[in-house]
């Protein structure tokens, strides 16, 4: 995951050359693509040692749009996709596992503050819905889907390649349902955008 992230950025870099800076965005609208990476930790009470790892990060995608205000404050909503993550275990010598599927919707007020004419500070805040599909196997077998409401929130900073294109790194709070097996709230995202 974080070769995939340095690798976004890096690239971007190299393509900024001396041209690259921070446009007037007031009045325009914006689309945007990106990987997300978020921690999963499964933990099964009494669970014997396992091939599978319980804990580590997966990479999933996102996609989103928005419109600026004014150069400082834009509204966004956006569809990000946390992937499948799967985890097999044996308690008491009886075999079972856990599979999840997350995604989440979200829409937000996002604020931007110009550290130089390329970097600026972001933040945002709003609503997601998340969605989460749970399936387990074994003595304690629960199935089942659930979608709820939660308070999302991002922190991050976006990095001008000229007028109509931006990369950003931020981490993102998502919140999840009930009943998320592993998944948890944040996220780190890596994004491309392009401004019309």
């Amino acid at each position: 995951m974080n070769k995939i992230l340095f690798a976004l950025v890096a690239s971007a870099a190299a393509l900024a050359g001396s041209s690259a800076y921070a446009a007037d965005d007031a009045g325009t609208a914006y689309i945007g693509a990106g990987v997300v990476g978020s921690k999963y930790e499964f933990n099964a009470p009494g669970a014997a040692v396992s091939a599978d790892n319980h804990s580590g990060y997966k990479a999933g995608g996102k996609v989103y749009g928005g419109y600026n205000i004014d150069s400082t404050w834009a509204v966004e909503a956006g569809y990000a996709d946390f992937g499948k993550r799967s985890y097999n275990y044996s308690v008491a010598g009886t075999p079972g596992g856990i599979n999840t599927d997350a995604h989440s919707y979200y829409v937000a007020g996002k604020g931007t503050w110009p550290v130089n004419q390329q970097i600026a500070l972001v933040g945002k805040l709003g609503v997601a819905r998340n969605h989460n599909e749970v399936f387990t196997t074994g003595a304690a077998a629960v199935s089942g889907d659930e979608n709820k409401t939660a308070l999302y929130a991002s922190v991050g900073a976006e990095y001008a390649i000229n007028k109509n294109v931006k990369v950003s790194l931020e981490y993102e709070n998502y919140g999840h349902s009930d009943i998320d097996q592993g998944r948890k709230s944040g996220a780190v995202t890596a994004g491309l955008r392009y401004n019309f």
